[in-house]
């Protein structure tokens, strides 16, 4: 039955026009009445045609429509691939038309997408031409464009020079910044902007996560709270990735319900970030619960748990969640990989760990990485098979990185290997000359074997060369405030009555010790 006039555009939107006789049946109802000529109900059509998947029907339409206006050419330049659409978008001036506030982020997309650099910037002088440069859909999808490549200053010079206080266009410069890793700038800007809405906040917290400053995006999370903005689901994956790298159970806890209370708890991506929170923070039992009441679990949710179980030394555990992984039918990848050769190098399961390493490639059609390598010679130092592990660095296809060099590194120092350490630290000198605790462990492994003179040499050379020991940091979450305290800093505001604390802990722990030592009969008393 054809739909009556009045509900044809709700049948090509609203999912009841489902296959393409649904398709020819509205298109043969609207070209007898001269609907055709309609150039919203025809972008309509042409929406539905793209939505299932028939392309060809779509630009045929377009194809035999006399004189297509700009809305037309924007929902075609919208919806066709990114070469497609640049080609239509450089065929609007031939037919007459000039471009909207609309053609320019459209094609902008398909640049972004066809990575053509050059191309933008050409499009970017048209908008100038066209006197739209300073629209706002204009200069924020410029700043989209030029933010893709990695241009940031060209981006900032684009929002330097209009002063809207739209607050789309704000969120697009701070996602440049993010995005490169200047979060600082960012921040910056964050303050400075007239209004601010869910995307400003999440913008800045998962900037702070990405960069490993997780104690700024759990701050800025609290003054989110504090201004009542809702969190979407990116807000709260990024703060739970600042409370797993800070170890943050209590709030944690705290979003965990807040995920329950508003019914994400479906969502699988957070859940996996739940695991992976609840794992770091040091309660595996709650990982564990999350990830037996998660339903659906795809392949990061067993890789997440296996970690997990991996990072607290239950590598039987992990290696029997691997096994209900396969019965599951869930198809490992390489990151599944790294978790099970960590299990095994945490559990000593040299035998093991080689066979998952050895039958990545013919078992599960995945070839080892650089970080595979990297687990298995870690595996058998740690193990003590230390010529083992150097013969199979010698053989890897790839540079040993930092990373595994480290690994050997600390790998010496248990065994007890101090030529082995030599060579690590030489390596490690080239890669990581400022890492202070690669010379550290070298002196301390001289120390160990009473090669004093060694272990001097090492501190000398870290004096000669300028490597500065870095100051232990910790962090502690009291009241839903997180602290950090970093060695030899006194600049916490509470920091005298802390010490006071501390000291008297420290005289009732001596005096514990003192009254333990008399009862065992072994205080020594003067004649």
């Amino acid at each position: 039955m054809r739909p009556p006039p009045p509900h044809l555009v709700s049948f090509l939107r609203h999912g009841q026009c489902s296959c393409l006789g649904h398709i020819h049946q509205a298109h043969g109802f609207m070209v007898p009445r001269g609907l055709h000529q309609d150039s919203l109900l025809l972008a309509h059509l042409i929406e539905a045609c793209f939505s299932l998947g028939f392309s060809r029907y779509a630009c045929s339409i377009f194809a035999h429509k006399a004189q297509p206006n700009i809305y037309l050419y924007n929902t075609m330049i919208k919806l066709l691939s990114p070469s497609q659409a640049i080609f239509l978008y450089n065929k609007i001036p031939r037919a007459g038309l000039r471009p909207d506030t609309y053609s320019f982020p459209f094609v902008l997309k398909a640049v972004v997408r066809l990575s053509a650099l050059q191309v933008g910037r050409q499009i970017h002088g048209q908008s100038i031409t066209t006197g739209l440069d300073s629209d706002v859909n204009v200069v924020t999808a410029l700043i989209h464009m030029y933010s893709s490549f990695g241009c940031v200053l060209y981006a900032r010079k684009l929002f330097d020079g209009v002063h809207f206080g739209d607050v789309c266009l704000w969120n697009a410069l701070i996602a440049v910044y993010a995005k490169a890793g200047d979060v600082d700038n960012a921040r910056d800007l964050f303050e400075r902007m007239p209004q601010r809405n869910m995307i400003s906040w999440t913008t800045v917290i998962a900037g702070y996560t990405q960069m490993k400053r997780p104690k700024e995006a759990i701050e800025i999370f609290r003054r989110m709270q504090l201004e009542n903005v809702e969190p979407d689901e990116i807000t709260l994956l990024s703060v739970l990735s600042a409370c797993a790298r800070l170890g943050s159970l209590e709030l944690g806890d705290w979003l965990h319900s807040n995920i329950q209370k508003h019914g994400f708890s479906g969502i699988i991506s957070l859940n996996n970030a739940l695991i992976d929170m609840y794992a770091k923070s040091g309660n595996i039992k709650k990982a564990r619960d999350v990830f037996e009441n998660t339903k659906g679990k795809n392949v990061i949710t067993w890789t997440t748990m296996i970690s997990g179980l991996a990072l607290h030394g239950l590598g039987l555990e992990a290696l029997e969640m691997f096994s209900r992984m396969e019965s599951a039918l869930v198809k490992p990848n390489d990151v599944t990989f790294i978790a099970i050769l960590s299990a095994c190098s945490h559990a000593g399961l040299v035998e093991t760990g080689s066979w998952y390493f050895n039958s990545m490639a013919s078992s599960y059609g995945i070839e080892p990485k650089v970080g595979h390598y990297g687990c298995m010679i870690d595996l058998l130092g740690r193990a003590g098979y230390l010529q083992g592990a150097l013969e199979l660095l010698k053989r890897m296809p790839f540079e040993a990185n930092a990373a595994i060099w480290g690994s050997l590194l600390a790998s010496s120092k248990i065994h007890g290997d101090a030529n082995l350490g030599d060579l690590s630290l030489q390596l490690l000198m080239e890669l990581e000359p400022d890492n202070s605790g690669n010379y550290t462990l070298l002196s301390n492994t001289y120390s160990a074997q009473g090669r004093w003179s060694e272990s001097g040499m090492v501190r000398k050379v870290m004096r000669d060369t300028g490597v500065k020991k870095m100051s232990g940091a910790s962090f502690i979450d009291v009241n839903n405030r997180v602290h950090e305290f970093i060695a030899e800093d006194k600049s916490h505001s509470e920091f005298y009555r802390i010490y006071e604390v501390v000291l008297k802990i420290y005289e009732q722990l001596k005096m514990a010790a003192h009254l333990q030592k008399e009862s065992n009969g072994l205080v020594e008393f003067d004649e």
